[in-house]
């Protein structure tokens, strides 16, 4: 990656409402929760709390409410050594909020209403442009409008700023935007989104991600949960394993790989070190609480890889 290592994060910003609960309520059941806690959340907050705590030189373009929970999170946000010049508060609007139950099992289930992430036109990204212009690499969710961040692709093509898609929540993508992406993050589900093929094993993973390939995508990392990584690059493809840990929350888990992932890579660590790296981050995430509070800081990733030795 040229230029001086910037990175940008595009996306968007959550507080997060978390019930932890023994089993998911069936429809008409109420269950009763064993503990609740409000964290801040969202997609490109997470990715970006990540790469900042993680070491990256970053910006993050976003939206919150102008309200007093989207000045907390903007105060929060510069204290995890992220650039919020680009975060605007939007008048008469919410900062977005998302429900999330979590199981016994430390599976969640999450439901999301917009509010200010909705407001990040591809306008508002457009004013953003020499941000997107001056980093190495933009990193990008779904949780924005879909034509925000198509708009966002085009402008880091322009510039030659890499562009990273972790294509999540899982929806279909037109093929203009996937032509547009150097590298994508899919875990298993969103991937069959993407190609049609259901991603049970290797094979499957690398028939997947020669699909992805096709659509012009050099770079393809499909996670498979506490199976690792499939890390295809231009077609040469390979498990990379994760670390095993006791996982009590796997809220963010996704979000700080890839937050990690890309402070390694423009620290110009060869794929395979970074890949490790980001699980080393994913997986002291998951034995904590939360979302952002979960994520760790780059002390603990360095100590953490140091006893793995």
């Amino acid at each position: 990656m040229t230029k001086t290592g910037k990175l940008a994060v595009l996306g968007s910003i959550n507080a997060d409402h978390i019930l932890n609960l023994a089993q998911f309520p069936r429809p008409g059941e109420t269950v009763i929760g064993t503990q609740y806690q409000v964290a801040f959340g969202g997609k490109g907050a997470n990715q970006a709390v990540a790469a900042g705590r993680s070491g990256a030189d970053i910006a993050f373009i976003a939206c919150v409410g102008e309200d007093d929970i989207g000045e907390r999170v903007r105060k929060q946000l510069a204290t995890d050594r992220i650039d919020i010049t680009p975060v605007e508060a939007v008048a008469a609007t919410a900062t977005g909020v998302a429900l999330i139950f979590v199981n016994g099992e430390g599976e969640n289930s999450i439901a999301i209403h917009a509010g200010a992430n909705a407001a990040l036109t591809p306008e508002r990204v457009t004013a953003h442009q020499q941000t997107i212009a001056d980093a190495s690499a933009l990193l990008m969710q779904l949780e924005s409008p879909l034509e925000s961040v198509l708009a966002a692709a085009r402008i880091a093509r322009q510039h030659q700023t890499q562009v990273i898609l972790n294509p999540a929540p899982a929806t279909q993508l037109s093929d203009e935007l996937l032509s547009l992406v150097d590298m994508i993050t899919p875990n298993e589900t969103e991937a069959e989104i993407l190609t049609g093929i259901p991603v049970s094993t290797d094979d499957d993973a690398a028939r997947a991600a020669a699909v992805l390939h096709n659509k012009g995508i050099g770079k393809v990392l499909i996670t498979l949960g506490s199976r690792g990584v499939w890390l295809s690059d231009n077609g040469q493809g390979q498990r990379i394993e994760g670390f095993r840990v006791k996982a009590v929350d796997t809220i963010a888990a996704g979000d700080t790989f890839n937050g990690a992932l890309l402070t390694a890579l423009l620290e110009k660590q060869p794929m395979a070190e970074a890949v490790r790296f980001a699980h080393a981050a994913a997986a002291i995430a998951v034995t904590r609480h939360g979302a952002q509070p979960s994520v760790p800081w780059r002390e603990e990733i360095d100590s953490f890889l140091q006893q793995q030795e």
